[in-house]
């Protein structure tokens, strides 16, 4: 980044002065230019200073990509307002936490369910096209962001049943894209093609990252994995690919299938959840030239470690070192820091570390402290040892957070949503484990499969287990715990079976 944009909407501004007419974003087939989008993002600034936001209000986003949403990111920063966005399969007790969590100003939603469900909390409901039509007359912005406003707030899955909000500043955002920016190297004629979600971190980094380089960003289906997958990088000429495990595994059988055309992928990135060996080897046997780099990162902090192109070849199984311009170490229960080769639990220090949970002091301190009033640091949670070089070699979790399809989940989220389902008496989640993917444990009146169908509307469809078993008591440990162990004998027991 050879200039220094001080809040977030400088971006794109800056890339509008230097490729106008270059193709921004393209999605389902339509395309706009840097110069068409900053002008958009303008008209959703005006809208929503004309709707009586100011700095400091929060918005809620919740709508399926188009080229059109990253306009609405970009106007709220510009306008000083802190945007949300959240995944589209967000509705029931989940969205109405948010709702009253965040407090928004406006709900950004072209869907009637969500546009009920924020007039119950008596928010205002407006569609992507409308506000980012314009007020259709001059309106004088507000005073404008400070690098130290909050610009976004991104809810994700904790140790509570309902999910809290991360909170970044300008500043803080912007130094993670400028040192990501530095490593990943992305090239102003590359295509980006990203199939997830923008609500994920990873996905919404993607646009920043995009516009930091003048690349086009072509936005796909979240989790992709479809036969779909190589006709789609082919036709969009897709030089980058950021994947979870599942987009990258899918792509790879995809590719053993049917080795020809394959894409011109330049570079593959990861994040959110290790990447199989198996994979990357067929990758880069079915597209010549094709280079990795892998990461290691969550949203409190975006990005921890990456690796040096192909580093994996030369150090399997770590994910990098440490972001320029940041530290990140492994520490014992007394926090003290370990040497080299010692497992602990991984810390982050630096300006990448987000400024706290919304409305959340105490696991804020708690999972922020700060060392002697300066950057603070960020217990992960999660566990791995440095090597003499400083390369982070990652260990696993010590709670209950999870990934699935490379998002993060939390097993006290689902277990509290399947106990709101009526008959359900007790739920315990046993988290995935190597090639066992999660399952779910429930005791009650109700069948599996009904317990299933009745959580699509209390909590997100990804965050759903696959697997769900009824069984007639939850095994339990001598202090009164769930019996973890125990659970795991019983899938093993019945994995060959049927599942339900």
């Amino acid at each position: 980044m050879t200039y220094s944009p001080r809040v977030l909407h400088e971006l794109l501004d800056h890339a509008a002065r230097q490729w106008p007419n270059r193709t921004a974003l393209t999605c389902r087939g339509e395309s706009t230019t840097y110069a068409e989008l900053a002008a958009a993002a303008q008209r959703v600034a005006a809208s929503l200073a004309d709707r009586g936001a100011r700095r400091g209000d929060r918005l809620l986003i919740n709508a399926p990509a188009s080229t059109l949403l990253p306009a609405v990111v970009f106007g709220a920063a510009r306008a000083g307002v802190a945007f949300s966005l959240l995944h589209e399969q967000v509705r029931g007790s989940s969205l109405d936490h948010v709702l009253a969590d965040s407090e928004p100003v406006l709900m950004v939603t072209g869907d009637d369910e969500v546009r009920r469900s924020a007039d119950a909390a008596g928010v205002p409901a407006v569609s992507v096209a409308d506000l980012a039509a314009g007020p259709g007359h001059d309106v004088e912005l507000p005073v404008p962001p400070l690098p130290v406003d909050v610009v976004c707030l991104i809810y994700t899955s904790g140790t509570t049943s309902l999910p809290k909000a991360v909170v970044s500043t300008h500043q803080q955002l912007l130094f993670a894209v400028g040192a990501i920016t530095s490593v990943l190297e992305y090239r102003s004629d590359d295509v980006v093609y990203s199939p997830l979600p923008l609500s994920f971190d990873y996905g919404l980094y993607q646009v920043f990252l995009s516009v930091t380089a003048g690349s086009n960003l072509t936005l796909g289906a979240p989790t992709e994995v479809g036969p779909s997958l190589v006709g789609n990088l082919v036709r969009a000429g897709a030089t980058v690919l950021p994947a979870v495990p599942a987009v990258a595994e899918a792509l790879s059988a995809l590719l053993r299938r049917r080795p020809t055309p394959a894409p011109a992928l330049r570079l593959l990135t990861n994040t959110g959840a290790a990447m199989p060996t198996g994979t990357l080897e067929g990758l880069r046997e079915a597209i010549p030239g094709l280079r990795v780099q892998l990461m290691f990162g969550l949203t409190e902090c975006k990005r921890a470690t990456i690796m040096p192109v192909d580093g994996d070849l030369d150090r399997p199984g770590s994910s990098g070192r440490a972001l320029p311009g940041t530290e990140v170490f492994v520490i014992d229960d007394a926090g003290e820091r370990l040497p080299a080769g010692e497992v602990g639990e991984i810390v982050v220090r630096g300006p990448n570390v987000m400024a706290g949970y919304w409305r959340r002091p105490e696991l804020t301190e708690q999972k922020f402290p700060r060392v002697d009033g300066l950057f603070p640091e960020l217990r992960t949670g999660d566990y791995g040892r440095l090597d003499d070089e400083g390369y982070l070699y990652f260990d696993g979790r010590r709670d209950d957070i999870y990934k699935e399809r490379g998002f993060r989940v939390s097993a006290t989220e689902v277990e509290a949503a399947a106990r709101r389902v009526p008959g359900v008496r007790e739920a315990a989640v046993l988290v995935p484990k190597d090639t066992r993917p999660a399952w779910l444990f429930v005791t009650g009146d109700l069948a599996a499969d009904g317990v299933l169908d009745a959580m699509r509307t209390r909590i997100e469809e990804f965050k759903i287990p696959a697997t769900c078993r009824l069984v007639e008591k939850l095994p339990l440990t001598g202090n009164g715990k769930v019996d973890r162990k125990a659970l795991a004998s019983i899938a093993e027991e019945v994995s060959g079976g049927a599942a339900r």
